[in-house]
């Protein structure tokens, strides 16, 4: 396949879409006409100050502070508690290793993400639709969407899990109750987007506020926890590490997060002189790998959580959310360590279910082109996990609930390829982002990462074949 060229509306080499930056200031006027964009009732709705001196550049930068909390409610996620519990508790502190290379990942194909959606002017999805032969965007969207079922699955199931544990409700009851969170998008996006992203970042603080007790209450052995983050071949020789491995990948690499990511920093009234482009590039990448950075001490303390309290002699694994909940405040000795790990469970998967329909949105208009009202976007793409989260808790029921979140994030391990490989194919050529394209060493470095994922997907596949 030749490499894509965005000839249509690429903020560089448009002709009718984007305006594009240019080293005079000036946006060419007959770049106006482009067509709908992503998310329009909050396409560049955010103003950002300009000025020269060194607290208008901080001002600006707040400014840019807020897309990267709605994509790392998603690397903390009901999935990524299921994954990291499990390897805590039956094999110690060794997948922390895991846990910090995938979100390096992320944050590199975080970054990619971005460089595309402002440099561009479009959304992953909207560039595969223009770029690509129709045949190959419907297996690209049809991945897309399964990727958001598994995912939403999980944030549904995660919910539904935190209601039960914290007041008894039966899961199939709380599934339902979380086509509420549909209302809730509705309710925070009339009153602009800033809205959305500060309920967001309370939650996510939240969840970090929880675990950081939960660490302190622990008191982890520091150096046999710092020796976790050093790679062991252990984690590839043995399959059931590779399998909870990969499944840690799948949940803090998440597929659908480049396609929200491409998206919302678009909400951004920046300059669109090449100048003010590279800026704007520059501080929502510092926007994206701080609140990354948040995600993986998140993901790591969960980890360390469930290896300091379960991984003991003598002692089975604990693999269900539900045990771990019940049996925490007896083995830390405090009262209310049950109630808190309760309480960033239900704030996580309120936060990533937000998050997740909004991804179910950008990319049903973007590969689709399908415009429905803000009401029917939301509550179809709620519906379409909904329905099988119903099914999977009727059939599994309480035990088999956190052995399908682990299996989620599996399967959204096995939809990477389908997003990274379109994304860095953008991102990567000269001749579709042009002075913006990434340079040389990065590109080695993205395309190395996308490498390890196929590769851990092909071995995931083979596993599963056999079986």
């Amino acid at each position: 396949m030749p490499p894509p060229a965005f000839t249509t509306c690429s903020p560089l080499h448009n002709e009718g879409g984007m305006p594009k930056p240019q080293a005079s200031g000036k946006a060419d006027p007959d770049s106006m006409k482009s067509g709908m964009p992503s998310l329009p009732q909050v396409h560049r709705s955010i103003a950002v100050p300009g000025g020269t001196s060194r607290s208008a550049n901080a001002r600006r930068m707040l400014a840019f502070a807020g897309p990267g909390y709605l994509v790392a409610v998603g690397y903390m996620d009901p999935g990524n508690w299921a994954t990291s519990i499990a390897g805590g508790s039956q094999f110690g502190y060794s997948l922390l290793a895991v846990i910090f290379a995938s979100n390096l990942m992320a944050m590199l194909f975080q970054a990619a993400a971005v460089r595309l959606g402002l440099a561009s002017g479009r959304d992953l999805a909207q560039a595969c639709r223009e770029q690509f032969p129709p045949r190959i965007n419907l297996v690209l969207w049809f991945f897309c969407e399964v990727a958001i079922v598994a995912c939403n699955l999980a944030e549904v199931l995660g919910m539904a899990i935190g209601l039960n544990l914290l007041f008894g409700l039966p899961l199939i009851v709380g599934v339902c109750i979380t086509v509420v969170d549909v209302m809730l998008i509705l309710a925070l996006q009339s009153r602009g987007f800033r809205a959305l992203e500060s309920v967001v970042i309370a939650l996510v603080a939240l969840i970090g506020i929880c675990f950081g007790a939960q660490l302190l209450w622990l008191h982890p052995p520091l150096a046999t926890m710092l020796s976790g983050f050093i790679p062991r071949s252990e984690i590839v020789a043995n399959p059931e590490m590779l399998y909870l491995a990969v499944g840690i990948v799948g949940a803090t690499v998440m597929p659908h997060n480049l396609y929200l990511h491409s998206a919302i920093v678009q909400t951004r009234e920046h300059s669109r002189t090449l100048e003010g482009t590279r800026q704007a590039i520059r501080f929502a990448t510092i926007d994206s790998t701080v609140a990354l950075g948040l995600a993986l001490f998140v993901n790591a303390a969960i980890l360390v959580v469930a290896a300091g309290a379960f991984n003991r002699p003598g002692t089975p694994p604990v693999t269900e959310l539900s045990d771990a909940y019940h049996l925490l405040s007896p083995i830390l000795g405090v009262g209310i360590a049950s109630a808190v790990f309760g309480t960033a469970l239900l704030a996580s998967g309120l936060s990533a279910s937000v998050t997740g329909t909004l991804a179910g949105q950008i990319v049903m208009e973007g590969f689709l082109q399908i415009r429905l009202s803000p009401a029917m976007r939301a509550l179809l793409t709620r519906l379409i996990a909904i329905v099988p989260a119903v099914i999977a808790t009727a059939w599994y029921g309480n035990e088999g609930a956190s052995a399908l979140l682990v299996f989620s994030q599996v399967v959204l391990s096995m939809q990477l390829p389908f997003a990274i490989v379109p994304l860095l194919m953008f991102t990567t050529r000269r001749n579709a982002l042009g002075a913006l394209t990434f340079g040389r060493p990065m590109s080695i470095l993205l395309w190395s990462g996308a490498a390890l994922v196929v590769s851990l997907n092909l071995w995931m596949l083979q596993r599963l074949l056999t079986l």
